[in-house]
């Protein structure tokens, strides 16, 4: 099955939201009709634990960690997604970011 559109859940520190905002702009994510920049966001907290061999941006080896996060997000055309991963990589302060890929069957787009 073909995917016109997808959308993309980050999950990002709060001090790192607008290069990622940035990035997504320059990668035309976020273009809906005759809008763009075009994105949502909301609090959330992240947990985990790092690993023997981790470089954690926050944590320390061997840890149940906890932290605010932003949960953004954006739609993305389908032609544009390896770019728009690659542009989000570049910014993301995390070894290993969370970034959801979430096909749309419908978006009520042309």
């Amino acid at each position: 099955m073909n995917f016109e559109f997808f959308k993309l859940e980050i999950f990002i520190p709060e001090d790192n939201f607008n290069d990622l905002r940035l990035a997504l702009i320059q990668v035309d994510a976020g273009h809906i009709g005759k809008y763009d920049a075009c994105l949502s966001y909301s609090r959330v907290t992240g947990t985990w634990r790092p690993l023997e061999g981790a470089s954690p941006y926050i944590g320390t080896i061997d840890s149940i960690c906890e932290a605010p996060e932003l949960k953004v997000e954006v739609l993305c055309r389908a032609e544009r997604l390896d770019e728009t991963l690659a542009a989000i990589k570049r910014v993301h302060p995390y070894e290993e970011p969370v970034i959801n890929v979430v096909p749309l069957f419908r978006t009520g787009l042309n």
